[in-house]
């Protein structure tokens, strides 16, 4: 029986740790400030957008929230990033996604200014990470290596396999593993013998985006399983259930560690937005990162 990694725990003491990064900066009289902009009214967007404000609230992040409605045009909200990205008081930009059809996502994007680019979207982030440069980290690859550590705090040498290879998690996941010295292997759902590629792994990112297809017996003994997949399928009841990319029950009687779904990387995801606003605060003033943030 595999040890059960707790996202939740480990989100709750990255947020108390955020807080206590807040509070050495508000020593020196900076007060992170954070910009979501939620475009339309997408129930999913609307809940995500919700607790990431309240989450903001309690570890002492400002949260300037704007919520044009669903017919702006591209311009309009071009326009309005522009703006976020000139106000000093705004530290770190979100722009919710999906966008309304006629907005072009990647245009939006790439508009944000890098260093308030929070999500790690950027193609500058994107291309410093590949070149093992300084950069915002997306905040999903980056809540899995701190889930990753907190029950292997240091993976050098170790074989890492990515199922997945997606720019928004797949492929940083992969450079943050070869930054801490693994020896990463990207695969995706075509690879030619995919269940033995992942028997070889002493670390497996499950990010494929399909319900349960990383089956029990493709898991290597011993080996650590960060899930990323969030799925939701008809349960024996006939009531919805959410499921990962690995088959979990299964999985978790061969696995040294495993995350469950929920409450393995989702919790995660938040957590680290919270932590890329204190780091984009300080690397716009040029200041060091508080101690208390840990690295992903």
């Amino acid at each position: 029986m595999s040890r059960l990694i707790d996202g939740k725990a480990v989100a709750a003491e990255l947020r108390a740790r955020v807080a206590e990064a807040v509070a050495v900066l508000a020593d020196r009289d900076i007060s992170p400030g954070l910009a979501t902009v939620l475009v339309g009214e997408d129930p999913a967007s609307r809940v995500y957008v919700r607790n990431k404000i309240r989450m903001c609230a309690e570890v002492g992040i400002r949260s300037i929230e704007h919520a044009p409605d669903a017919g702006i045009s591209q311009a309009a909200l071009l326009d309005l990033v522009g703006r976020l990205n000139a106000d000093p008081e705004v530290d770190g930009i979100l722009v919710q996604l999906p966008l309304p059809a006629g907005i072009d996502a990647s245009r939006i994007t790439e508009a944000i200014d890098p260093l308030k680019d929070v999500d790690g979207f950027h193609t500058t982030n994107a291309g410093r990470l590949s070149a093992g440069l300084e950069a915002m980290v997306p905040c999903t690859p980056a809540g899995c290596m701190i889930l990753l550590r907190s029950v292997c705090p240091d993976p050098k040498g170790l074989r890492a396999v990515v199922v997945g290879r997606s720019n928004i998690v797949g492929k940083p996941v992969a450079q943050l593993l070869l930054a801490a010295h693994c020896t990463v292997t990207i695969a995706h759902s075509r690879t030619v013998d995919l269940d033995a590629r992942c028997r070889e792994a002493d670390i497996l990112i499950a990010a494929v985006g399909r319900a349960e297809m990383i089956r029990g017996g493709w898991i290597g003994p011993g080996a650590t399983v960060i899930d990323v997949g969030i799925n939701r399928i008809e349960g024996k009841d006939g009531k919805g259930v959410l499921v990962g990319d690995v088959e979990f029950e299964a999985a978790k009687e061969v696995a040294g560690a495993i995350t469950p779904v929920p409450g393995g990387v989702g919790p995660m995801t938040i957590a680290c937005l919270l932590r890329n606003t204190v780091i984009a605060a300080c690397r716009r003033r040029g200041m060091d990162v508080p101690e208390a943030i840990p690295p992903a």
